[in-house]
């Protein structure tokens, strides 16, 4: 598959998305929307995906939406904004309920959309120096990419509430305490050998397992704790059924570590 937006790849069960615009600030543009849509996919249908890592090329993780293409288009701004968050959307969506765990690697400027992938990923490492922009507002603009459903998760609604309607920007240490992200490093280098080396441990995981788990996440909060208690019931039972808990709950009774495969 061509792509513009992206570098991807596959390596030792980790799919390697990696934002590729950097002179132009990886800009939130129709490639990305419609790239992202089909790399996660791509993720989703390959089964040696065990692992999904995120990261960026240049001076800026994300600078956010393409403000450039959206000032030439006033009369079609409206049509545009749907189309690409069509495609935008279904590629969160399948990113969210896939089962291999998404990790995010962030440095630089992390704007609007970029922050609510942030959020959406299951895992954010960011080095010291990065900074979280609102942004939407301070355009006239509403917020989109999951920024409604998955900011007020992590970092509260009042806090989520205040970051977009008074356009913060938050220090990485600020994003580390308000649990926006996981891990601070102190530079790129470090930020790079962190996140491959969760990515790493990840993919080694059970994968059907963390899906479970990932998708009674996204649940929990819209519906009444009965309902809640039975979902958890039946994926559980779905897990007794891999190939996965059966060998590692052998090896554990037989006191040796479980190697896992995904299956």
């Amino acid at each position: 598959m061509q792509t513009t937006a992206f570098a991807f790849r596959v390596e030792s069960s980790i799919a390697h998305l990696t934002l590729d615009q950097g002179p132009r600030g990886n800009p939130i543009d129709e490639a990305f929307c419609r790239e992202l849509k089909l790399l996660a996919i791509e993720c989703d249908e390959n089964p040696a995906v065990r692992a999904v890592l995120i990261e960026a090329r240049g001076k800026n993780f994300s600078v956010g939406g393409d403000l450039k293409t959206f000032v030439r288009q006033r009369a079609t701004l409206p049509a545009l904004t749907k189309a690409m968050t069509a495609d935008l959307n279904s590629g969160v969506a399948r990113l969210a309920r896939m089962n291999a765990p998404v990790i995010i690697a962030l440095h630089g400027l992390v704007t609007g959309g970029a922050v609510a992938f942030t959020a959406a990923a299951d895992f954010a490492v960011a080095t010291a120096d990065a900074k979280f922009y609102a942004a939407f507002t301070g355009i006239g603009f509403s917020c989109d990419c999951g920024t409604s459903f998955y900011l007020p998760r992590k970092v509260g609604q009042r806090r989520a509430l205040d970051f977009l309607l008074r356009n913060r920007l938050w220090s990485a240490s600020q994003a580390l305490e308000f649990g926006l992200v996981n891990e601070l490093t102190p530079d790129e280098p470090a930020l790079r050998e962190t996140s491959h080396a969760l990515a790493v441990e990840l993919a080694s995981g059970p994968t059907r397992a963390y899906g479970e788990i990932k998708r009674l996440f996204h649940s929990s909060f819209a519906q009444p704790l009965e309902a809640q208690l039975e979902d958890e019931a039946q994926a559980i039972a779905r897990c007794t059924r891999t190939e996965d808990a059966w060998q590692a709950l052998n090896t554990v009774m037989a006191k040796q570590k479980p190697v896992f495969n995904g299956r």
